[in-house]
C-alpha cells in the first residue's frame, strides 16, 4: 500500500490555438527531474493561468493517479499519459485513489509535508486540451478527478518520492465524499452537512455545499 510520485511536472501560462480560437493556459506542463523546491503556492517554476479559480494555498499541487490514465486510455482507444490533465504529481502505487485517500490527510514527502484539502474540479480546460467530448462529464460521473495539497511544511521533492501518512482525520471523509457531496446527481443533504463541519476541507470546496443546499430552498 502506497502512493509515489511517478512523475513530477511544471508549466508557465502560454497562449494556444486550437479550433475554438486562442486560449491562455498552463496546462500544457511538462516533466521535471531532479529535486525541486515545494513552497506555499506550489512547485518553483509552476504557475497558473487563471488565479481566480487556481493558485490558491490550497491549490498549492494538482494531484493525479497514474491509473486514471489506464482507465481512461481503455475507455476512449488512445494512450494518456503523466501530465494528461495538467497535473503537478503523477501519483502511482495502491492508495492513490479518491476513494482511499481522505479530506485532511497529512502526507511526508521528501522534506516537506503536505495536506489533501479539496478535489480537483473537473474542468473545461482538460477536455479542450485533450480534445474528447464529454470528457468532462465522464470525470464528474466516475469521480475521477484527482486532488488538490496544500503545503503545510515547505522542502524539497522529486520523482520517485514516497508520500508516507502520517496523520488521518477521524471524521473518515474521502475525496470521492467530497465530490459526491458537490457533484453527484442528488443532493445529499447529511453528507453535505458531515463535509461542511471539516475544518480541512477548503473554503472554495464549501461554498459550492453550501450553494447547492441553498438550490434546495429555491
Amino acid at each position: 500500500m502506497s502512493q509515489t510520485i511517478h512523475t513530477q511536472l511544471i508549466g508557465q501560462p502560454q497562449t494556444h490555438t486550437d479550433s475554438k480560437g486562442e486560449w491562455r493556459t498552463a496546462i500544457y506542463r511538462t516533466e521535471v527531474s531532479g529535486p525541486v523546491t515545494l513552497g506555499l503556492r506550489g512547485l518553483e517554476g509552476d504557475r497558473v493561468a487563471d488565479t481566480k479559480h487556481h493558485g490558491s494555498k490550497d491549490q498549492a499541487v494538482c494531484v493525479h493517479p497514474l491509473a486514471h490514465f489506464q482507465h481512461w486510455s481503455g475507455v476512449y482507444g488512445i494512450t494518456l499519459a503523466p501530465g494528461a490533465v495538467g497535473e503537478n504529481w503523477t501519483l502511482a502505487g495502491s492508495e492513490a485513489d479518491e476513494t482511499l485517500v481522505c479530506i485532511g490527510d497529512i502526507y511526508a514527502i521528501g522534506t516537506a509535508r503536505v495536506q489533501v484539502s479539496q478535489p480537483r474540479f473537473p474542468c473545461s480546460k482538460q477536455e479542450r486540451k485533450l480534445g474528447i467530448k464529454g470528457f468532462l462529464k465522464a470525470v464528474m460521473a466516475t469521480g475521477k478527478s484527482g486532488w488538490y495539497l496544500r503545503v503545510l511544511t515547505p522542502g524539497v521533492v522529486e520523482a520517485g518520492d514516497l508520500l508516507t501518512l502520517e496523520s488521518r482525520p477521524e471524521h473518515g471523509l474521502t475525496v470521492d465524499d467530497a465530490n459526491r457531496g458537490l457533484l453527484g446527481k442528488e443532493i445529499n443533504v447529511a453528507l453535505i452537512e458531515r463535509l461542511l463541519e471539516i475544518p480541512e476541507l477548503s473554503a472554495v470546496w464549501k461554498r459550492g455545499l453550501r450553494r447547492r443546499l441553498g438550490s434546495l430552498q429555491e
